[in-house]
């Protein structure tokens, strides 16, 4: 209760231990914890990582769906509260299908079927070439631009330029180590996404959007887009309305030239419309209509406000 007299316990009686640092041992398993679970989960999503996985220029992995729509307007990923969430989780390294490459795993025939494997995964990845299996136990990274997945042992032992599966040639700044703990190879991943942006290119080495330049005008030539748009152009009389006929549009079309890109774009697209029309389903409740006036001819019925009293015909104002 105080003041009654007893003693007041010093901070010597109350903290019995320092405070120690972390052992080295305790520091490695909190590191292996953390990676087995950003080598399960999808960080947009939550949900277990399961293929199309795509990697960004870090070697961060994400489930393609999720990556699908967050990039879709309007709509909030599923399991995060909003975007500002995922653009806190991919920092402006996520811009366009261009900024990931699709990590393509080697599955293991053993796991095909069973309900996970050690690393709570619905299936096993492995390494084609040393059967590891892939994971945070095992330093693992992919090549750009097939996305071919390995172990980097394999990769440092064999020392080729061309992938081993699918022989794409590759260099050495291309093989991208996947979810690295180094603050070193971090490092070197984000040099190596900064020298891309320079040359106008993203991390699948692809040409970044809007890297075009304009041809510059030169002794007082109008431009090509200009000149095309007057030759294009035909006044009729004093109106000066033009005479060419607008073209009908088109069905609409996204552009997507891989296959599984464009079914898995489609699919997500038929949720976002599903849950609009939830939304639009659940204000149309006939229950809510029934109390309020529906007029019929000239004769109107009373409603929840007006019920129980009518005005007669012939009251005078």
């Amino acid at each position: 209760m105080g003041n009654d007299g007893g003693s007041i316990p010093t901070r010597r009686e109350l903290v019995k231990e320092a405070a120690r640092a972390p052992s080295t041992a305790q520091v490695k398993e909190a590191q292996r914890e953390l990676q087995e679970h950003f080598w399960t989960t999808c960080p947009l999503s939550h949900k277990p990582l399961n293929r199309p996985v795509v990697s960004d220029c870090i070697g961060n992995l994400y489930n393609k769906d999720a990556i699908l729509q967050f990039l879709l307007p309007g709509e909030d990923v599923e399991g995060i509260s909003s975007k500002a969430d995922c653009e806190a989780v991919l920092c402006g390294r996520v811009k366009g299908l261009r900024d990931v490459v699709e990590v393509k795993f080697e599955v293991d025939s053993e796991h095909v079927g069973q309900a996970a494997d050690t690393n709570g995964r619905r299936e096993g990845w492995i390494c084609p070439i040393t059967a590891k299996q892939l994971g945070a136990n095992v330093k693992s990274v992919y090549l750009v631009p097939c996305g071919h997945a390995f172990s980097e042992e394999a990769i440092r032992q064999l020392k080729g330029d061309k992938c081993l599966q699918c022989n794409e040639p590759y260099t050495e700044d291309n093989v991208i180590a996947i979810l690295p703990t180094k603050e070193t190879d971090k490092q070197k991943l984000l040099d190596r996404a900064q020298k891309l942006a320079e040359q106008n290119l993203t991390h699948s080495l692809k040409k970044a959007p809007g890297s075009k330049k304009r041809k510059k005008q030169t002794n007082g030539e109008s431009t090509t887009a200009t000149t095309e748009t007057l030759k294009d152009t035909k006044t009729t009389g004093s109106g000066g309305r033009s005479g060419t006929s607008t073209p009908a549009p088109g069905p609409p079309s996204n552009g997507i030239k891989n296959a599984a890109t464009a079914m898995l774009t489609a699919r997500v697209l038929e949720e976002e419309n599903e849950k609009k029309k939830r939304r639009k389903m659940v204000g149309a409740n006939e229950n809510l209509d029934s109390l309020f006036t529906k007029k019929s001819g000239d004769k109107a019925k009373a409603d929840f406000m007006t019920r129980g009293f009518t005005i007669p015909a012939n009251a005078r104002r």
